[in-house]
Protein backbone atom coordinates (compact mmCIF):
# COMPACT_ATOMS: atom_id res chain seq x y z
CA UNK A 1 0.00 0.00 0.00
CA UNK A 2 1.19 3.57 -0.98
CA UNK A 3 1.44 6.04 2.05
CA UNK A 4 0.50 8.97 -0.14
CA UNK A 5 -2.95 6.73 -1.09
CA UNK A 6 -3.49 5.78 2.15
CA UNK A 7 -3.46 10.04 3.24
CA UNK A 8 -5.72 10.35 0.60
CA UNK A 9 -7.96 7.67 1.85
CA UNK A 10 -7.57 8.96 5.45
CA UNK A 11 -8.99 12.72 4.09
CA UNK A 12 -12.08 11.27 1.81
CA UNK A 13 -12.95 9.29 5.13
CA UNK A 14 -12.55 11.99 7.65
CA UNK A 15 -14.43 15.20 5.66
CA UNK A 16 -16.73 12.38 3.76
CA UNK A 17 -16.10 13.54 0.50
CA UNK A 18 -13.96 13.61 -2.60
CA UNK A 19 -13.97 17.02 -3.08
CA UNK A 20 -13.45 18.76 0.44
CA UNK A 21 -10.45 15.86 0.47
CA UNK A 22 -8.96 17.30 -3.11
CA UNK A 23 -9.14 20.73 -1.87
CA UNK A 24 -6.42 19.91 1.62
CA UNK A 25 -4.75 17.65 -0.01
CA UNK A 26 -4.50 20.00 -3.41
CA UNK A 27 -5.47 17.40 -6.22
CA UNK A 28 -8.34 16.97 -8.22
CA UNK A 29 -11.65 15.16 -7.32
CA UNK A 30 -11.05 12.71 -10.56
CA UNK A 31 -7.20 12.27 -8.95
CA UNK A 32 -8.61 11.75 -5.26
CA UNK A 33 -10.91 9.02 -7.32
CA UNK A 34 -8.39 7.65 -9.18
CA UNK A 35 -6.24 6.82 -5.94
CA UNK A 36 -9.45 5.59 -3.98
CA UNK A 37 -9.97 3.03 -7.03
CA UNK A 38 -6.45 1.99 -7.25
CA UNK A 39 -6.53 1.75 -3.20
CA UNK A 40 -9.26 -1.02 -3.42
CA UNK A 41 -8.18 -2.68 -6.61
CA UNK A 42 -4.91 -2.93 -4.57
CA UNK A 43 -6.74 -4.46 -1.49
CA UNK A 44 -9.42 -6.26 -3.51
CA UNK A 45 -12.73 -4.92 -1.80
CA UNK A 46 -14.66 -1.63 -1.74
CA UNK A 47 -13.48 0.68 1.01
CA UNK A 48 -15.71 3.64 0.76
CA UNK A 49 -19.65 4.03 -0.27
CA UNK A 50 -20.87 6.66 -2.98
CA UNK A 51 -23.32 8.07 -1.40
CA UNK A 52 -25.36 10.92 -2.71
CA UNK A 53 -24.16 13.58 -0.20
CA UNK A 54 -21.32 11.94 1.29
CA UNK A 55 -18.19 9.65 1.00
CA UNK A 56 -18.93 6.56 4.12
CA UNK A 57 -16.39 3.68 4.71
CA UNK A 58 -17.45 0.67 4.28
CA UNK A 59 -16.70 -2.13 7.02
CA UNK A 60 -13.72 -2.85 5.55
CA UNK A 61 -12.82 0.85 4.93
CA UNK A 62 -13.27 1.47 8.86
CA UNK A 63 -10.24 -1.25 9.54
CA UNK A 64 -8.04 0.01 6.71
CA UNK A 65 -8.61 3.62 8.08
CA UNK A 66 -7.53 2.47 12.27
CA UNK A 67 -4.16 1.03 11.04
CA UNK A 68 -3.96 3.86 7.99
CA UNK A 69 -3.62 6.39 10.98
CA UNK A 70 -1.41 4.14 12.79
CA UNK A 71 1.18 3.99 9.67
CA UNK A 72 0.98 7.63 8.89
CA UNK A 73 1.50 8.08 12.12
CA UNK A 74 5.02 6.05 12.58
CA UNK A 75 5.85 7.55 9.01
CA UNK A 76 5.78 11.18 11.02
CA UNK A 77 7.94 9.80 13.65
CA UNK A 78 10.23 8.28 11.32
CA UNK A 79 10.41 12.15 9.74
CA UNK A 80 10.89 13.37 13.30
CA UNK A 81 13.44 10.88 13.84
CA UNK A 82 15.50 11.81 10.84
CA UNK A 83 15.07 15.49 11.46
CA UNK A 84 16.10 15.04 15.03
CA UNK A 85 19.43 12.77 13.48
CA UNK A 86 20.45 15.86 11.33
CA UNK A 87 20.37 18.03 13.97
CA UNK A 88 16.77 19.52 12.83
CA UNK A 89 13.71 20.15 14.91
CA UNK A 90 10.37 19.30 12.19
CA UNK A 91 7.91 17.15 11.14
CA UNK A 92 4.23 16.31 11.87
CA UNK A 93 2.58 15.73 15.20
CA UNK A 94 -1.00 14.24 16.02
CA UNK A 95 -1.74 15.87 19.83
CA UNK A 96 -5.26 15.36 21.71
CA UNK A 97 -6.82 17.73 24.55
CA UNK A 98 -9.98 17.00 26.46
CA UNK A 99 -12.34 20.44 26.27
CA UNK A 100 -10.69 22.79 28.93
CA UNK A 101 -7.35 21.70 27.91
CA UNK A 102 -7.42 21.48 24.03
CA UNK A 103 -9.22 24.98 23.70
CA UNK A 104 -8.04 27.18 26.48
CA UNK A 105 -4.58 25.63 27.24
CA UNK A 106 -2.86 23.90 24.05
CA UNK A 107 -4.02 26.31 21.39
CA UNK A 108 -1.34 29.10 22.69
CA UNK A 109 1.07 26.45 23.67
CA UNK A 110 0.66 25.36 20.42
CA UNK A 111 1.72 28.71 18.47
CA UNK A 112 4.39 29.39 20.75
CA UNK A 113 5.77 26.49 20.25
CA UNK A 114 5.47 26.55 16.11
CA UNK A 115 6.45 30.53 16.26
CA UNK A 116 10.00 28.91 17.70
CA UNK A 117 10.14 25.77 15.32
CA UNK A 118 9.09 26.91 11.83
CA UNK A 119 9.37 23.58 10.06
CA UNK A 120 6.87 21.85 12.70
CA UNK A 121 3.27 21.35 11.90
CA UNK A 122 1.06 20.02 15.09
CA UNK A 123 -3.05 18.82 14.36
CA UNK A 124 -4.97 18.83 17.52
CA UNK A 125 -7.81 16.55 18.33
CA UNK A 126 -10.85 17.37 20.61
CA UNK A 127 -12.23 14.89 22.40
CA UNK A 128 -13.55 14.10 25.99
CA UNK A 129 -11.00 12.44 28.00
CA UNK A 130 -12.23 8.98 27.24
CA UNK A 131 -11.83 9.54 23.29
CA UNK A 132 -8.34 11.51 23.76
CA UNK A 133 -7.06 8.26 26.60
CA UNK A 134 -8.27 5.64 23.58
CA UNK A 135 -6.45 7.71 20.73
CA UNK A 136 -3.12 7.27 22.65
CA UNK A 137 -3.85 3.09 23.13
CA UNK A 138 -4.46 3.01 19.60
CA UNK A 139 -1.52 4.97 18.41
CA UNK A 140 -3.70 8.01 16.42
CA UNK A 141 -2.20 10.55 18.94
CA UNK A 142 1.04 10.47 20.07
CA UNK A 143 -0.06 11.96 23.44
CA UNK A 144 -3.11 13.98 24.70
CA UNK A 145 -3.99 16.45 27.98
CA UNK A 146 -7.16 16.00 29.47
CA UNK A 147 -9.17 16.76 33.07
CA UNK A 148 -9.28 13.63 34.96
CA UNK A 149 -7.29 9.90 35.37
CA UNK A 150 -7.35 7.54 33.41
CA UNK A 151 -8.30 3.86 35.22
CA UNK A 152 -5.61 1.84 32.49
CA UNK A 153 -2.78 0.25 33.36
CA UNK A 154 -1.47 0.83 30.12
CA UNK A 155 -1.46 4.48 30.18
CA UNK A 156 0.70 6.60 31.88
CA UNK A 157 0.17 10.16 33.31
CA UNK A 158 1.79 12.93 35.01
CA UNK A 159 0.29 16.67 36.32
CA UNK A 160 0.84 18.94 33.91
CA UNK A 161 -1.65 22.01 34.58
CA UNK A 162 -3.65 23.03 37.66
CA UNK A 163 -7.21 24.08 37.49
CA UNK A 164 -10.24 25.65 40.21
CA UNK A 165 -13.31 24.01 39.30
CA UNK A 166 -16.21 26.59 40.70
CA UNK A 167 -20.15 26.93 41.09
CA UNK A 168 -20.81 29.10 38.54
CA UNK A 169 -24.04 31.44 38.20
CA UNK A 170 -25.26 34.35 36.09
CA UNK A 171 -24.20 37.86 37.24
CA UNK A 172 -28.28 38.66 38.02
CA UNK A 173 -28.84 35.14 40.12
CA UNK A 174 -29.24 35.03 43.98
CA UNK A 175 -26.37 34.34 44.81
CA UNK A 176 -24.40 36.04 42.62
CA UNK A 177 -22.84 38.23 45.76
CA UNK A 178 -22.10 35.20 47.64
CA UNK A 179 -18.52 34.05 47.58
CA UNK A 180 -19.40 30.11 48.99
CA UNK A 181 -22.87 27.69 49.01
CA UNK A 182 -23.34 24.70 50.80
CA UNK A 183 -24.08 20.96 48.54
CA UNK A 184 -27.81 21.41 50.57
CA UNK A 185 -28.24 24.50 48.79
CA UNK A 186 -27.01 23.06 45.25
CA UNK A 187 -29.50 20.88 45.72
CA UNK A 188 -32.63 23.14 44.94
CA UNK A 189 -31.26 24.97 41.91
CA UNK A 190 -31.73 23.87 38.26
CA UNK A 191 -27.88 21.99 37.41
CA UNK A 192 -26.18 21.53 33.70
CA UNK A 193 -23.70 18.83 33.81
CA UNK A 194 -21.68 17.90 31.40
CA UNK A 195 -21.74 14.52 29.40
CA UNK A 196 -20.58 11.17 30.22
CA UNK A 197 -17.12 10.50 29.78
CA UNK A 198 -15.99 14.58 30.53
CA UNK A 199 -13.15 15.01 32.85
CA UNK A 200 -15.04 17.88 34.17
CA UNK A 201 -17.81 15.38 35.04
CA UNK A 202 -15.60 12.64 36.83
CA UNK A 203 -13.55 15.38 38.88
CA UNK A 204 -16.66 16.88 40.19
CA UNK A 205 -17.89 13.14 40.81
CA UNK A 206 -14.78 12.21 42.44
CA UNK A 207 -15.48 14.62 44.82
CA UNK A 208 -18.41 15.27 45.58
CA UNK A 209 -18.68 11.44 46.11
CA UNK A 210 -15.28 12.24 49.02
CA UNK A 211 -18.46 14.55 50.93
CA UNK A 212 -20.95 11.23 50.40
CA UNK A 213 -22.86 13.05 48.03
CA UNK A 214 -23.87 11.69 44.48
CA UNK A 215 -24.36 13.77 41.69
CA UNK A 216 -28.19 12.35 41.10
CA UNK A 217 -29.26 14.63 44.61
CA UNK A 218 -29.08 17.55 42.22
CA UNK A 219 -31.83 18.78 39.92
CA UNK A 220 -30.39 18.03 36.80
CA UNK A 221 -31.76 19.72 34.12
CA UNK A 222 -29.73 19.53 31.21
CA UNK A 223 -26.79 17.09 30.12
CA UNK A 224 -24.85 19.40 27.50
CA UNK A 225 -21.90 18.13 25.22
CA UNK A 226 -19.47 20.93 25.95
CA UNK A 227 -17.92 23.58 28.01
CA UNK A 228 -18.98 26.23 25.60
CA UNK A 229 -22.68 24.61 25.64
CA UNK A 230 -23.08 24.55 29.53
CA UNK A 231 -21.51 28.16 29.49
CA UNK A 232 -24.29 30.06 27.20
CA UNK A 233 -26.95 27.77 29.03
CA UNK A 234 -26.28 29.67 32.46
CA UNK A 235 -26.12 32.79 30.05
CA UNK A 236 -29.51 32.17 29.19
CA UNK A 237 -30.70 31.21 32.83
CA UNK A 238 -31.19 27.89 31.91
CA UNK A 239 -29.34 26.87 35.31
CA UNK A 240 -26.12 26.89 37.14
CA UNK A 241 -22.95 24.51 36.81
CA UNK A 242 -19.73 23.73 38.11
CA UNK A 243 -17.08 24.20 35.86
CA UNK A 244 -13.44 25.24 35.40
CA UNK A 245 -12.57 29.05 35.92
CA UNK A 246 -9.97 29.10 33.00
CA UNK A 247 -13.32 28.23 30.73
CA UNK A 248 -15.52 31.37 31.94
CA UNK A 249 -12.29 33.60 32.23
CA UNK A 250 -13.69 36.31 30.50
CA UNK A 251 -17.58 35.93 31.75
CA UNK A 252 -16.08 36.38 35.20
CA UNK A 253 -13.72 39.20 34.27
CA UNK A 254 -16.84 41.52 32.39
CA UNK A 255 -19.17 40.64 35.32
CA UNK A 256 -21.75 38.33 33.46
CA UNK A 257 -20.98 35.50 35.39
CA UNK A 258 -19.57 34.54 38.89
CA UNK A 259 -17.70 31.98 40.02
CA UNK A 260 -18.28 30.51 44.23
CA UNK A 261 -17.13 28.23 45.82
CA UNK A 262 -18.76 24.63 47.91
CA UNK A 263 -18.24 24.74 51.81
CA UNK A 264 -15.87 21.81 52.84
CA UNK A 265 -15.35 20.38 48.94
CA UNK A 266 -11.61 20.97 47.45
CA UNK A 267 -12.42 21.72 43.77
CA UNK A 268 -8.73 22.02 42.67
CA UNK A 269 -7.97 19.67 40.20
CA UNK A 270 -5.03 19.26 37.58
CA UNK A 271 -4.98 18.82 33.88
CA UNK A 272 -2.87 15.48 33.25
CA UNK A 273 -0.54 15.16 30.07
CA UNK A 274 -1.42 11.57 29.09
CA UNK A 275 0.76 8.79 26.79
CA UNK A 276 1.02 5.35 26.09
CA UNK A 277 3.02 3.90 28.71
CA UNK A 278 5.61 1.51 26.73
CA UNK A 279 5.49 3.34 23.73
CA UNK A 280 8.47 5.11 23.15
CA UNK A 281 7.55 9.27 21.97
CA UNK A 282 9.03 10.46 18.78
CA UNK A 283 11.94 13.07 18.85
CA UNK A 284 8.98 15.98 18.18
CA UNK A 285 6.70 14.91 20.78
CA UNK A 286 9.99 14.82 23.26
CA UNK A 287 10.53 18.32 22.23
CA UNK A 288 7.20 19.42 22.55
CA UNK A 289 6.31 17.95 25.87
CA UNK A 290 9.40 19.81 27.22
CA UNK A 291 8.07 22.71 26.18
CA UNK A 292 4.77 22.20 27.58
CA UNK A 293 6.55 21.29 30.98
CA UNK A 294 8.99 24.22 30.55
CA UNK A 295 5.85 27.08 30.44
CA UNK A 296 2.90 25.20 32.09
CA UNK A 297 4.59 22.84 34.76
CA UNK A 298 3.56 22.75 38.01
Amino acid sequence: MDLWQLHVFCKVIELESFSKAGKVVHLSQPTVSSHIKDLEEGIGCQLIDRLPKKASPTKAGELLYKYAKKLLALRDEAESALAEFQGAVKGRLVIGGSTIPGAYILPQHIGAFTKEYKKVTISLVLGDTAAIAKGTLDGTIEFGVVGARVEDSRILQEPLVEDNLRVIVPANHKWAMRKSVSLDMLKKEPFIIREKGSGTLLSIQKRLRQQDFSIEELNVVAEMGSTEAVRQAIKALAGISILSTLAVAEDLQSGRLCALEIKGVNLKRHFYLTRHHQRTPSPLCRTFIDFLKKNTGI
